[in-house]
C-alpha cells in the first residue's frame, strides 16, 4: 500500500522551513511515490485535523520562500489552550494520526518540538523530525537549519551600525536572539568585529566590560560595539537569580523573580556602561528581524538535505528519531537522546579562542 506521511512546523518561524518542506515531499512523492499531507499551525492544526493538500503544486516555487506556508504555533499537544483552559489533547492528536492513515508525521522544529515529538512516540506514533533554530541550540546536530541566514543578518546589522558608533562616539549595545544559547551573539560579533561578546554561557561582569571600552577610548577609540545575546546575565544577576529559584523551591508562594532579573537587562546594561565609561549608550534590539527573510544559499542545501534524508529514512521504516546534519551527511539520532537537552557553546570552543586571541572581550 502507498504510504501516506503527515508533515507540520512548530515553534518559532525559520528561514529553511519551506526549504525543508519541499525537501521532505518532493523526496517521498517523486522518488518513493508516497502521500504527503500538511498540518496547518503545528500541532494545533493536527489536534484540529486542518489538513492542506501537499502536492507539486504547493511545493513549486517555495525553496526560496522565508517563513512557512504550513503556519505555525507554540502548543503543545499536552497543554494546549482550548476554551479559555489548558487542556492535554495528545488523544485527539493521536486520533487525527491514525483518522488521517499516517504512516509516519514529520515535525519540523527545535528543542520544544523534539519533546513533543517524543511524546506523542511513546503515544505509539511514528515521527520523525528535523532540527529548526536560528539559534543554533538542538542537541546532536552539527548546525539547525535557519541559523545561517540569521548569522548573516545579524552581521549585516554589526556591519551598518558600526558607523553610527563611530560617528557619534557612542557605545551601541545591539541585542541579538539566543535566550539559552549564544550561538548566533558569538557568531556575528566575531564576523561583525564587535569589540564585547556576551553570551548566555559566560556571566559578565558590567565593570570588565566598562573597562575594555574606556581602554579601547585611551587608545584613540572612542566607540564601542557590544553584541549580546537576549540571554546574557551578569554574574550578580546570576546569583541573584538562583537564590530565587531556591526560594521558589522551597516555598511555591515565593515570588518567581527570573522575568523580573531577565526583562530590560540589555537597557539596564547600556545604563551601566554610560555611567562606568561616561560614553553615550545607544540599544538596538534585533529582535524578529532575524527569522524573517529569504533563506541563504546554505540553509536551503541543509534544509534540502535534511528533508531528503527523513523521505529516506521513512523509506527504511526509521521513526522515532531525529535527522542530524554529521558533517556533509546526516544522522539518525534517537528522539530520547536529544529531547530535553541544549547545545551550549562550551567555554573553550574555538570561536570564543579565536575571539580572544583578536582583543574581543566577554566581560569575564
Amino acid at each position: 500500500m502507498t504510504r501516506q506521511i503527515g508533515i507540520l512546523t512548530a515553534g518559532g518561524d525559520s528561514p529553511g522551513l519551506n526549504a525543508a518542506i519541499r525537501g521532505v515531499g518532493k523526496a517521498a512523492m517523486g522518488h518513493y511515490m508516497m502521500h504527503v499531507i500538511g498540518f496547518r499551525d503545528g500541532f494545533r492544526g493536527l489536534m484540529e485535523n486542518r489538513t492542506m493538500a501537499l502536492d507539486g503544486g504547493q511545493l513549486s516555487g517555495i525553496l526560496t520562500t522565508g517563513g512557512t506556508i504550513l503556519g505555525t504555533s507554540r502548543d503543545k499537544p499536552h497543554k494546549m489552550p482550548v476554551g479559555g483552559k489548558i487542556l492535554d489533547m495528545t488523544d485527539a492528536i493521536v486520533g487525527n494520526y491514525h483518522d488521517n492513515h499516517l504512516d509516519c508525521l514529520v515535525c519540523l522544529g527545535g528543542g520544544g518540538t523534539l519533546k513533543n515529538a517524543l511524546r506523542l512516540k511513546q503515544k505509539g506514533l511514528n515521527v520523525v523530525t528535523l532540527p529548526k533554530t536560528i539559534d543554533n541550540d538542538v542537541w546532536g546536530t552539527d548546525i539547525t537549519f535557519g541559523f545561517d541566514t540569521a548569522l548573516g543578518i545579524a552581521t549585516e546589522a554589526i556591519d551598518r551600525l558600526h558607523s553610527t558608533a563611530h560617528s557619534h562616539h557612542r557605545i551601541i549595545v545591539v541585542e541579538i536572539m539566543g535566550h539559552r544559547a549564544g550561538w548566533l551573539a558569538l557568531g556575528a560579533g566575531i564576523a561583525g568585529g564587535a569589540d564585547v561578546i556576551l553570551i548566555p554561557e559566560l556571566p559578565y561582569d558590567a565593570t570588565s566590560v566598562a573597562e575594555a571600552i574606556r581602554e579601547r577610548a585611551r587608545g584613540g577609540k572612542p566607540f564601542s560595539i557590544v553584541a549580546v545575546a537576549e540571554g546574557a546575565i551578569s554574574a550578580q544577576d546570576l546569583a541573584a537569580l538562583d537564590a530565587a529559584k531556591r526560594r521558589k523551591k522551597e516555598d511555591d508562594t515565593a515570588a518567581d523573580a527570573a522575568e523580573l532579573i531577565y526583562a530590560g537587562r540589555t537597557l539596564r546594561l547600556a545604563q551601566q556602561l554610560e555611567k562606568l565609561t561616561g560614553l553615550e549608550a545607544r540599544v538596538t534590539i534585533l529582535g524578529h528581524l532575524q527569522r524573517g527573510g529569504t533563506p541563504s544559499a546554505a540553509d536551503r542545501i541543509l534544509a534540502t538535505r535534511l528533508g531528503t534524508a527523513a523521505a529516506d529514512l521513512i523509506a527504511k521504516k526509521r521513526y522515532g528519531v531525529m535527522v542530524a546534519a554529521r558533517g556533509e551527511g546526516t544522522r539518525p539520532v534517537k528522539l530520547e537522546d536529544a529531547a530535553g537537552k541544549v547545545k551550549t557553546v562550551p567555554p573553550d570552543h574555538p570561536w570564543i579562542l579565536s575571539a580572544r586571541r583578536v582583543g574581543t572581550n566577554f566581560g569575564d
